[in-house]
C-alpha cells in the first residue's frame, strides 16, 4: 500500500486557506499608492495556515489562492507574484516544528523565531524574486518593480509581524499546554 502524503485534513485545510487568501485579498486589501500594490492581510492569514499545517500547506495556499485572486479578480495569473506567495507560504511552515504552535506555548523566543523567519523570507521573495522573474518573465522596467516589492515586502514584514503574531498567539492559547492537566482520582 502506497503511503498518503499529504492527509485528507491538509488537504482540506489547503482548500478552505485557499479560498480565505482569495476572499482577504479582495475585501481587506488597502492601496499603497504605488502601481498595482496594496497592503495584504492574506499574508498574516498564510503565516497562520503555513504554521498550523506545514511548507507544503503554506506553499499550496500561496500558490492556490494567489492564483485565483489574480485570476478572478484581475483576469489574469501574475506569475512572479504567485510564485512568492508560494516561497512565503513554504517558508512560513518550515519554522512550523521549531515553534510546535500546537504545544499551547508562543513565548517571546518563538515570536521572535518566527518573525526573524517572516522578514528574511519576504525579504528575498519580495526584494529579489519578483522584481527580477517581473524583469524576465513581464519585461517590466526594474526602477519599477524593485520599489514595487520593496513596498510589498515591507507592508507584508509589518502586516505579518503584527497580525500574524497575534494570530499564532490567539492560536496558541487555545492549545492545551503539555502537562497542564492533572487527572482526578
Amino acid at each position: 500500500m502506497k503511503k498518503q502524503t499529504l492527509s485528507v485534513r491538509t488537504i482540506v485545510a489547503i482548500g478552505i486557506g485557499a479560498a480565505v487568501f482569495v476572499i482577504l485579498g479582495r475585501f481587506s486589501s488597502i492601496p499603497t499608492g504605488i502601481p498595482n500594490t496594496n497592503i495584504e492581510v492574506t499574508y498574516a492569514f498564510l503565516a497562520l495556515m503555513a504554521v498550523i499545517f506545514g511548507p507544503v500547506a503554506g506553499g499550496l495556499i500561496g500558490l492556490i489562492g494567489h492564483a485565483l485572486k489574480d485570476l478572478i479578480f484581475y483576469g489574469s495569473i501574475w506569475w512572479s507574484w504567485v510564485v512568492v506567495s508560494l516561497f512565503v507560504g513554504f517558508v512560513f511552515g518550515l519554522v512550523s516544528k521549531k515553534i510546535d504552535i500546537e504545544s499551547g506555548v508562543f513565548n517571546k523566543k518563538k515570536i521572535a523565531s518566527f518573525n526573524v523567519v517572516q522578514v528574511i523570507a519576504q525579504a528575498i521573495g519580495w526584494f529579489a524574486i519578483a522584481p527580477t522573474l517581473d524583469i524576465l518573465i513581464y519585461a517590466e522596467p526594474a526602477n519599477k518593480v524593485y520599489l514595487q516589492g520593496i513596498s510589498i515586502g515591507i507592508s507584508n514584514m509589518v502586516v505579518v509581524g503584527v497580525l500574524g503574531t497575534l494570530l499564532l498567539a490567539l492560536y496558541a492559547k487555545t492549545r492545551t499546554k503539555k502537562g497542564s492537566l492533572d487527572i482526578d482520582a
